[in-house]
């Protein structure tokens, strides 16, 4: 049940932070009677920090999984977008 709960921080994180995600679309059509693959088209798509999950991780009180690379982005951006308001 640990096992769980990390991967829900883990993906809670991931979520707080942003990340980048790649997407691959494919498509087929039939050439001489067989399914041939005429198109491949991977994006990466960037995912941006969320604010909720942010909320989240803080208060819950558990930042310890967060690296000090992490805590001083998520800081910037949070003051970046308190200027913006």
């Amino acid at each position: 049940m640990s096992n769980t709960r990390d991967d829900i921080l883990s993906a809670v994180l991931k979520r707080a932070c942003g990340y980048s995600a790649q997407e691959t679309v494919e498509e087929y059509a039939v050439v001489d009677g067989t399914l041939e693959l005429v198109k491949r088209r991977v994006t990466t798509k960037d995912v941006p920090p969320d604010m909720t999950a942010a909320k989240m991780i803080f208060d819950r009180g558990d930042v310890s999984d967060l690296t000090d690379e992490q805590l001083e982005a998520e800081r910037r951006r949070l003051l970046d977008e308190l200027k913006a308001e």
